[in-house]
């Protein structure tokens, strides 16, 4: 996105694979120097201002109307000068860096438009140099990056209807139980102490992918904890603003070391998870792995696929198997433990919001416990997960998406090969959709509220933390039981406090941001679990 001041100054996004970041550059003729003549021709012919539009940052306006203080400014918040609700629009097609003409999606009308209207026109993926598998320039073998095509849609139909299914996932749940025991055992043992709740909750969500892409615990194994080293690296490297993405020449040189970190550790994971794939075959081909068909893990289910033989291979390549391996894992775990984080981060800073959650819970419980398919049907923890997931989506501005052909957006221009930015920060917390929406409120999803029927599976546009569309996550199923699973168990099982702080600080939450492969908090969130009397092992 370039926004052209009248004193000539051009504002840049810079944009790493998930969030823009902003500086200003005094280069009146960029334009010129990085467009096609097509694409500046397209540009000049489309409206200056439409419905598909970016916006100012309203970040200071919209936390002074909540009464909230503003996070601090910087890459995390870059969302905010991307389309927040409530400022005056301008032309979002204005050209970026890179070459690219970039497109920025800020309200429901334009993200309505986009999904159910051109959809496969604007399915294709913007891939960064940091998200290339080596020299695999169209990333085959990934369901995030690889563009839409016969592999693609393999791909995603084995994920949706092969393994995120209702069934295979409800006959899962002993893992999500085993992983969520776990946790609460840890923290019983820490027990009136300060812990890293942020960190804790990472483990969980890494152990708990293990379970269930390969059916083993990874911590505690050399090859586990390596390739948990190698995961935390690559997901550092993918949030990292890399200069080649703008300036295509400096690709080779790499100025940043960003492509060569990141061929290295993903590299090194691949080959790990190689090794894990290859034994499971040896498992196989001696009759040891067998089971309860919906018992199966991912590993299972991506060696037993049988292909056309048309458009499709016959069986999937270990190659493209240990890729969507390693794919799983670091698309996951961050925006999963991410948002555990912000949830209890939340409501630690609402005490009266935790306690409608913890009396909720309590009373829907027997002995202590509740089962897994309960959960979901608890109105105010269901609120609870909805309002995190509105004000902190994991990935503000989605997974970057590309125009495959030219098409008009509400009557706006884009251009065949535009980087197209659908910003889920700021339809979250637009105005005209929702009420104090800088506001941390669960009761609007609740019986009565404003968004009572609303839900985040990307049919209502105002709120796709997950994107919509044919690229929208596959992996909303298991989510919507993970997320739900954790919370109760931490609501359940204990009572929560904040350290106290050197005097004279006042004991509160930091809730500053920061961009890495998801949006996370910038302090972790540190809280002391006090255990409840009377309940047992979650």
């Amino acid at each position: 996105m370039v926004n052209v001041r009248s004193n000539g100054v051009i504002r840049l996004s810079l944009p790493p694979p998930h969030v823009i970041f902003l500086r200003d550059l005094s280069i009146p003729a960029l334009q010129t120097l990085l467009l096609s003549r097509e694409q500046q021709e397209q540009l000049q012919q489309r409206p200056r201002r439409g419905p598909v539009a970016t916006a100012s940052a309203a970040a200071g306006a919209e936390a002074a109307a909540s009464g909230r203080q503003p996070a601090p400014a910087g890459p995390a918040v870059a969302a905010r000068g991307a389309g927040p609700a409530g400022a005056a629009a301008r032309p979002a097609d204005e050209p970026a860096a890179g070459g690219r003409a970039t497109v920025v999606v800020s309200t429901r009308a334009a993200a309505r438009a986009m999904f159910t209207e051109h959809d496969a026109a604007l399915a294709g993926r913007t891939v960064y140099e940091a998200m290339r598998y080596g020299g695999d320039g169209e990333n085959e073998g990934s369901i995030i990056t690889a563009q839409v095509g016969p592999a693609w849609r393999m791909l995603r139909r084995l994920c949706a209807t092969g393994f995120f299914t209702a069934a295979r996932l409800d006959a899962l749940r002993g893992v999500r139980a085993a992983c969520v025991d776990r946790l609460v055992r840890r923290l019983r043992a820490a027990a009136g102490s300060p812990v890293d709740l942020g960190r804790l909750l990472f483990l969980t969500a890494f152990n708990h992918t293990g379970n269930l892409v390969l059916s083993r615990d990874l911590l505690g194994t050399k090859e586990g904890e390596e390739f948990f080293y190698h995961a935390e690296r690559i997901m550092e490297l993918v949030g990292k603003p890399n200069v080649a993405d703008f300036v295509p020449w400096l690709r080779r040189l790499d100025p940043q070391g960003i492509q060569r970190g990141m061929a290295a550790h993903i590299g090194r994971a691949l080959e790990i998870v190689g090794g894990l794939v290859k034994a499971r075959v040896a498992e196989r081909e001696k009759g040891v792995r067998s089971g309860d068909e919906k018992r199966k893990d991912l590993l299972d289910v991506l060696l037993e696929f049988e292909g056309n033989g048309v458009d499709e291979p016959r069986k999937l390549s270990l190659d493209t198997i240990n890729k969507v391996i390693v794919e799983i894992f670091i698309a996951g775990i961050d925006t999963t433990a991410g948002t555990m984080e912000w949830a209890m981060a939340e409501l630690l800073r609402d005490r009266s919001a935790m306690a409608k959650a913890q009396s909720e819970l309590r009373s829907a419980a027997a002995d202590g416990e509740v089962e897994e398919q309960r959960l979901t049907a608890l109105p105010y923890l269901s609120g609870v997960i909805k309002e995190t997931l509105r004000l902190h989506p994991p990935l503000p501005l989605l997974v970057p998406h590309r125009a495959v052909r030219a098409c008009a957006v509400l009557g706006f221009g884009v251009p065949e090969g535009a980087q197209v930015l659908v910003n889920a920060w700021a339809l979250g917390r637009d105005p005209a959709t929702w009420r104090e929406p800088g506001r941390f409120w669960p009761e609007r999803f609740g019986e009565g509220g404003e968004a009572a029927a609303v839900e985040f599976k990307g049919r209502h546009h105002e709120f796709i933390p997950f994107g919509s569309g044919r690229r929208m996550c596959p992996a909303i199923p298991l989510v919507s039981r993970l997320l739900p699973r954790v919370l109760a168990a931490l609501l359940l099982a204990f009572d929560w406090d904040l350290p106290p702080p050197p005097p004279p600080a006042r004991a509160d939450v930091d809730m500053g941001e920061r961009m890495g492969i998801s949006l996370r908090k910038a302090v972790p969130l540190v809280a002391v679990p006090v255990p409840r009397r009377g309940t047992r092992e979650f």
